[in-house]
């Protein structure tokens, strides 16, 4: 029996006064009432004085207590504190559902979910707490502007919370508890770029110097220990250093490394940060072969020979090297070079810097940086690597000017 031939079926019986449909909804009630009470976790009981009492959940103060002269009217409450609860989800509850999912459908990692969660804590304090039902389309419009302001939210990390806001209330719209569009009021959003926190780095903080380079390179080469080499190999392939460590012997043939994994770090259940290695990059664009230089190759002969029977091609002591390992080597190298200390991105914008100022094809790059266009890599990843001298001396040798 299709679809249509029961709805037919169900009209002809309820017309024919086959279906008694007040009962029928008499009862449809009763369960629903009886599913309700069976969800709260308090017990209902009647005290000496007649009067009937219970508790309800509270997030402040755990519990709070409420008592009526009936068993009926003390169950009503019940009731409709929980229906609340259901049919009018918090914003927070929402977002954990959301989240959820996401995790379930394995469109998140869990390190991803980490980020959200420190995004949310910081941004949906108070907002949080509202009942969905409750938020009109102008709410959330200065709920973004208020976080902008309330935070010194920079684009990025509005962006991120942007991608909340989306996730939670077209999820929202999904389980019907609003009609409205999340993605129309995000579109028609008139912020200013002032209102955003501005953050401005010099080139010095974002790359190695022409001068610098040479410094630290040496450095490495010297003191040619595993987590050095490391730090070596990513200076000469533009590596995410989340790539580099996931990377297993069998990646490298000759001179050419193949990129499919990262790490990831995420709190386990106990709050505690647990490394592991993805099977897949950051993005579909990071799976790639990169070419390490033949005059580097010596750089892979000797990681193999200090670490010959391991399964990863960066160990010590029998285990993997760690992202944040290899950050602070690269702080103390940095330091015992007398250079500002920077982090393994930087090298990467090293790398992407020089390619580009070698004049390199721009689809080379691109596949070298595991991006999608070269937009990305100029907007982002492209910076000068002159000192101030140096500068002066292009300058002064252009001969138009």
């Amino acid at each position: 029996m299709n679809r249509n031939e029961k709805v037919e079926l169900l009209t002809y019986l309820i017309e024919s006064d086959k279906i008694d449909v007040v009962r029928m909804q008499e009862e449809m009630e009763q369960k629903r009432k009886l599913e309700l009470l069976s969800m709260h976790p308090f017990e209902i009981w009647q005290g000496k004085d007649g009067v009937w009492k219970t508790y309800l959940p509270d997030e402040k103060a755990g519990r709070i207590f409420r008592k009526r002269k009936t068993e009926k009217e003390i169950q009503k409450v019940v009731v409709e504190y929980w229906q609340q609860e259901i049919e009018n989800p918090t914003v927070k509850e929402i977002y954990d559902q959301w989240i959820a999912k996401k995790l379930e459908w394995q469109e998140i990692s869990k390190a991803t979910k980490d980020r959200y969660d420190r995004q949310f804590k910081l941004c949906f304090q108070e907002f949080g707490k509202r009942r969905i039902k409750s938020i009109m389309e102008d709410d959330i419009e200065d709920f973004l502007k208020c976080a902008i302001k309330d935070h010194e939210l920079t684009q990025k990390s509005f962006s991120n919370l942007r991608t909340l806001v989306l996730g939670i209330f077209k999820y929202a719209k999904k389980k019907k508890y609003i009609s409205y569009s999340i993605s129309e009021i995000v579109k028609d959003l008139d912020i200013s770029r002032k209102a955003f926190r501005k953050v401005r780095r010099t080139d010095e903080e974002l790359v190695f110097m022409e001068d610098e380079l040479p410094k630290i390179q040496g450095y490495l080469e010297t003191h040619a220990d595993i987590k050095n080499l490391c730090l070596l190999l990513l200076f000469k392939t533009g590596l995410r250093p989340g790539e580099v460590v996931a990377l297993r012997k069998e990646s490298v043939k000759g001179n050419i490394i193949s990129v499919d994994s990262t790490e990831i770090c995420y709190k386990d259940e106990l709050g505690k940060d647990t490394y592991e290695v993805r099977q897949f990059p950051k993005t579909e664009a990071g799976i790639r072969d990169v070419i390490l230089p033949e005059k580097y190759l010596w750089i892979i002969e000797k990681i193999k020979l200090l670490n010959p029977y391991q399964p990863y091609l960066f160990m010590q002591s029998g285990k993997r090297l760690l992202e944040h390992q290899i950050r602070s080597r690269l702080k103390t190298v940095c330091k015992n070079c007398n250079i500002q200390s920077k982090s393994p991105n930087k090298i990467r914008k090293t790398y992407s810097s020089i390619l580009l100022d070698s004049g390199v094809q721009e689809s080379i790059v691109i596949q070298m940086m595991g991006h999608t266009d070269i937009a990305t890599t100029k907007g982002h990843y492209y910076r000068n690597r002159k000192n101030e001298q140096e500068k002066i001396s292009v300058i002064n040798s252009v001969v138009n000017l």
